[in-house]
């Protein structure tokens, strides 16, 4: 069983859609036992990093994603869920993140000819051998919605790229934790077919 985290956060439906299609059980849940009990944990997101820290807190999340990571559960961030692992974001000032990867979450620069924020199918270039990107070409297209970037401290984590008027690290993993950037649940084929590599770790 999946569980998709429930913190007033948006975009949970698409998710849990997602992987019911693909033929996982999902469930949208804010219950510890439940969370806990789970063989895979996802963090989706929209919105704001503040906000986003401000909801987790409320709806008591920190704690159980702290001991879902320690269980070693295989546990996905998306989106803002991936901004979320790091310490801080440019978008929010003196709030902290849960500080479970290193690195900086950055506004993407302003560049002639390119929009912020991001919202468009962007190739990935994919690197060190992410276990969510078996059997996905290299260049193929994913969704993205979003105006800040990860640069992660540690470049072995990185998993996959894009350039979009930066280098923007696009996909992160690290023991039994993974993050996207991107969006796979709207991901067509290509994000079917990474939640399925999720899904089977």
């Amino acid at each position: 069983m999946i569980a998709i985290l429930d913190y007033d956060a948006g975009n949970l439906r698409s998710v849990e859609k997602a992987f019911q299609y693909i033929g996982e059980e999902a469930v949208i849940s804010r219950d510890r036992d439940e969370i806990l009990a789970a063989d895979k944990v996802v963090l989706p997101g929209v919105g704001s990093f503040g906000d986003a820290m401000e909801k987790l807190k409320s709806s008591k999340l920190t704690s159980t994603i702290y001991d879902v990571i320690e269980k070693k559960t295989p546990f996905l961030g998306i989106c803002l869920g991936l901004q979320l692992l790091f310490e801080q974001s440019e978008e929010s000032p003196g709030v902290a993140g849960l500080g479970i990867l290193q690195g900086e979450v950055l506004r993407l620069p302003d560049t002639e000819g390119l929009k912020i924020p991001n919202i468009a199918w962007n190739s990935l270039d994919l690197c060190n051998d992410g276990r969510l990107f078996q059997g996905i070409p290299n260049q193929s297209y994913v969704y993205f919605v979003h105006s800040y970037y990860l640069k992660a401290k540690d470049r072995e984590i990185v998993k996959a790229t894009i350039d979009y008027g930066t280098l923007v690290h696009a996909s992160v993993e690290k023991d039994n934790v993974f993050a996207c950037q991107f969006h796979p649940e709207k991901s067509g084929d290509v994000g079917l077919q990474i939640l399925r590599n999720f899904a089977a770790l």
